[in-house]
């Protein structure tokens, strides 16, 4: 009798052990969890700009009233501030677009010419001033950026409204058949026209809302026309002086502020993970309930 406990007392721990062995062999196991794929962060999205600068200007031909030529001539524009503003939208990390509307102030007028008719010369000197509105309409390509500096070019087309004021022309030695008096005055006028701008600078971000940018500009602001050249003695009335092709090298400091700065809470970057791993519960696992002997 007892060497029958004895027998089953073991098959017993036998198969207990055997359940604990097969169940260690479907345990989970530690599992590597991938980190999550890094997601680049593009430049989209609108923005504000705001500009200041200093104005360059030149003109390419100044056509006086009386239809002559000068032999000899001279025009200078003294620099002028520039304040413009504008919105945007960068299309992708390297194309954006914008619109610009900025006042270009006053910017003095020097200007002298040289005439020859009937054998004599004679001599104009011009002062005046004037200021624009510059309303533009711009693409640029960034590319590329390094240590968060990116280059770029652009262009840009627009309207101009040139305005002038209180020009006057002193003519010397203006006899004979010209039949010029002194110093005559011209009224004031405004003119729009069609324009047209090249761009290229330096862009650095300081901050993922905030770039600053060094920028060159070329900018072509069409013509301009002085009022009718009244003499000082009311003596003489004549057409206007045309300034053809007006042009200007701008030199300016930007800042673009990036529209999502105004959320109150800063949209978080999609992140993407793995989908976890999937475990099928072990299969069930049968135990033998311990023999007992009738004896």
């Amino acid at each position: 009798m007892y060497a029958r406990l004895k027998f089953f007392a073991g098959v017993t721990i036998a198969s207990l052990a055997a359940t604990v062995a097969q169940a260690a062999d479907y345990a989970p196991q530690p599992v590597y969890v991938p980190q999550p794929v890094p997601v680049i962060e593009e430049f989209s999205g609108w923005y504000l700009r705001g500009d200041i600068g200093m104005s360059n200007q030149q003109v390419n031909r100044l056509d006086n009233a009386v239809g002559l030529g000068p032999i000899s001539s001279s025009y200078g524009f003294d620099s002028a501030p520039i304040f413009g503003i504008g919105f945007g939208y960068y299309f992708n990390d390297w194309l954006r677009f914008d619109v610009t509307g900025e006042y270009r102030g006053r910017a003095n007028f020097h200007g002298s010419e040289i005439f020859n008719t009937g054998g004599n010369n004679f001599t104009d000197e011009y002062n005046g001033s004037k200021s624009e509105w510059l309303f533009l309409a711009n693409a640029y390509v960034d590319l590329g950026t390094w240590n968060n500096i990116t280059p770029f070019v652009g262009a840009g087309v627009g309207m101009s409204r040139i305005a002038l004021y209180n020009f006057q022309d002193a003519c010397h030695n203006c006899g004979g058949t010209l039949n010029a008096t002194g110093i005559s005055f011209a009224e004031n006028t405004t003119k729009w026209n069609f324009a047209w701008a090249l761009h290229a600078g330096l862009a650095y971000k300081v901050s993922k809302n905030f770039t600053v940018e060094l920028a060159y500009r070329y900018v072509d602001l069409g013509k301009a026309t002085t009022g009718n050249w009244i003499a000082f003695d009311g003596s003489q009335n004549l057409g206007g002086s045309t300034f053809n092709r007006i042009t200007s090298h701008d030199v300016k400091l930007g800042l673009r502020f990036n529209l999502d700065g105004f959320e109150m809470f800063s949209r978080p970057a999609p992140v993407y993970y793995a989908p976890p791993p999937v475990y099928a519960p072990p299969p069930p696992v049968y135990v033998q309930p311990p023999l007992h002997s009738r004896g």
